[in-house]
């Protein structure tokens, strides 16, 4: 289902969404700015420094109260074409987390739900619940480092695989 939107509309948001990720007001004047874009937001909520709440289907998003998105998180409702991102009672995003919806799919994350840092959400987490990503892991030797005078595949050329062995060290 493609909303159609007046480009008057389009501008607006993307404008109101500019100023919201660059003025101070994590409970008051960016969730405010949020709700004139179209965010459904229901409650009292805690949007931190540059969040990017959908910008072509703010309508999509959904906010409950008490509902507590940390800073640099991306919440997109949309892949080609509009889904849906609720985010339920006392649900907290950690910093630096991606939720990410397609068409036709709702995501929501349940009440009371935590989503820890660098997380990438593209499905239901249940109430309750605590999500995290996988630890980081050393994956590859770099024999050829990347800086600005390095073509990629010299980069790629020096990468050497560390095996089940070699994970430790």
């Amino acid at each position: 289902m493609r909303i159609r939107k007046s480009l008057y509309r389009r501008v607006s948001n993307r404008i109101l969404h500019w100023i919201a990720r660059q003025v101070p007001g994590a409970t008051s004047l960016r969730p405010f700015l949020h709700r004139l874009r179209g965010v459904r937001i229901r409650g009292s909520v805690f949007i931190g420094d540059e969040v990017y709440l959908d910008n072509e289907y703010p309508e999509c998003v959904e906010l409950h109260d008490n509902v507590a998105i940390s800073m640099r998180v991306t919440i997109v409702a949309h892949t080609r074409g509009p889904g849906r991102v609720i985010l339920e009672k006392d649900a907290f995003i950690g910093p630096n987390s991606v939720i990410c919806c397609r068409d036709g799919q709702v995501i929501r994350i349940g009440q009371g739900a935590v989503i820890g840092t660098g997380s990438v959400i593209t499905r239901n987490v249940p109430p309750h619940t605590m999500v995290a990503p996988s630890p980081t892991r050393p994956v590859a030797r770099v024999l050829t480092p990347l800086t600005e005078k390095t073509s990629m595949d010299d980069f790629l050329a020096g990468l050497m695989p560390l095996g089940k062995a070699n994970k430790k060290s």
